[in-house]
């Protein structure tokens, strides 16, 4: 049984990872425990989105390695912990049999060796799964500079597995992260990418990464823009055919005088968020959007702030405009412009149906016709006023130690 100190400081140094999501698995319950099948295992999410039903722990918090960044960097003075593999395998299997878990996040610090780190996550996954009969989520944190032959081997019990680009540029990564390159965490991508393809071609029996690849990338800790953000991430969806890349806002959790004193700030990560929707669903290319060396609008979202440089291609008729423009309409989303395709074959549709479709005619109705009518204002400064998108608010992520007692009584099997 693992003790409570060390569950602590495990789940504690693993909070700031977070790209976690578990949808897009397939893996279903052959008899044994949990099922990661289909629409994933994830039940409850914060308000900003980020799923909470994971365990999501270190194996180790004791690196050697020294980023700037980290708050488990070997310079820092603080307490350690590494966790067996037994100890992790019954921590799952205890929690989930209580029905606080569904699926396991599972990284490390890089500790002895990457070898030997990665061969220590291969163990737990492997025994999870042929031992434990574990047929629930699993994310395996890949760990840079380890033999591609382990995280081949993990790739086999994993649902999904990820190496964190962490800083945009190699520049950034010699600065802040020394001990890591752009090489070291691409290469395994591509390598699993390559394995994931060949493996899906030949009809293999069993899974291989059945919900691919993620990565995520720290923002403000490096002065990179957003439009070199967005091109890196537009490279990676397009040429690693990742599932998603998530963004986090830096935080000044450790003092040093190369990072920043203050944090990035929730909004722009808000904003980042919203621009690689658009390049993941709605057909938009990071060349549309902003230069390189720009950052995001902080009064608009992308999709407004893309409209407004282009009010020549507006208003259009929701009745004949195609699909791929009526995406790029603010206010339409993608269920909604289906729902208008699907709607407009049978009448001619108005601003009535398009209330009823859920369209956020607020925002819509300034670069829309419906059935030859518009409802919008043509004064630039009055437009302006009505797209401004205020949000700020960014939800903390839930902590399992939160609550300690709740805790206790997890550990101790009171609940």
């Amino acid at each position: 049984m693992i003790s409570l100190d060390k569950l602590a400081i495990l789940t504690d140094g693993a909070k700031f990872d977070v790209s976690c999501s578990s949808s897009g698995s397939k893996r279903k319950n052959a008899g044994g425990m949990g099922n990661g099948f289909a629409a994933g295992c994830c039940h409850s999410f914060t308000p900003d989105g980020r799923c909470v039903s994971l365990l999501k722990i270190l194996m180790s918090n004791d690196c050697i390695y020294d980023c700037k960044y980290c708050l488990n960097r070997v310079s820092l003075d603080k307490p350690r912990a590494t966790a067996t593999v037994d100890e992790l395998c019954g921590l799952v299997l205890d929690f989930y049999k209580r029905n606080y878990i569904e699926g396991l996040f599972l990284s490390s610090a890089v500790h002895i060796s990457p070898d030997h780190t990665m061969e220590q996550l291969v163990r737990v996954v492997k025994k999870l799964r042929t031992e434990c009969n574990f047929h629930g989520y699993i994310h395996v944190k890949g760990i840079p500079k380890a033999d591609e032959a382990l995280a081949r081997e993990a790739a086999r019990y994993a649902d999904r597995m990820s190496y964190n680009i962490e800083l945009p540029t190699e520049r950034s990564l010699k600065l802040l992260a020394p001990q890591k390159s752009k090489e070291s965490l691409l290469a395994p991508m591509a390598s699993l990418q390559r394995d994931r393809e060949i493996f899906a071609a030949e009809k293999r029996k069993g899974y291989f990464l059945p919900a691919g690849q993620t990565t995520q990338m720290i923002i403000g800790a490096s002065p990179e823009r957003d439009g070199q953000i967005l091109r890196l991430s537009q490279s990676l969806y397009r040429r690693r055919s990742l599932k998603r890349v998530y963004y986090s806002s830096y935080m000044p959790v450790v003092h040093d005088s190369l990072l920043p004193d203050l944090p990035a700030g929730a909004l722009r990560e808000h904003r980042l968020y919203q621009a690689d929707w658009l390049l993941r669903f709605y057909g938009f290319s990071v060349e549309e959007l902003l230069e390189e060396g720009e950052n995001l609008s902080a009064e608009f979202d992308p999709k407004c702030a893309w409209a407004l440089k282009n009010m020549h291609l507006f208003p259009v008729e929701v009745n004949r405009a195609p699909l791929e423009m009526l995406l790029r309409v603010p206010g339409i989303g993608g269920r909604s412009a289906q729902k208008i395709v699907e709607a407009r074959r049978y009448c001619a549709l108005n601003f009535e149906h398009l209330k009823k479709m859920r369209v956020v005619l607020k925002r819509a109705r300034h670069f829309i016709t419906a059935n030859g009518k518009f409802f919008g204002t043509e004064n630039q400064t009055a437009l302006r006023g009505f797209l401004t998108d205020g949000e700020q608010d960014r939800a903390e992520q839930l902590s399992l130690f939160s609550a300690p007692q709740i805790a206790q009584s997890a550990l101790t099997g009171e609940l």
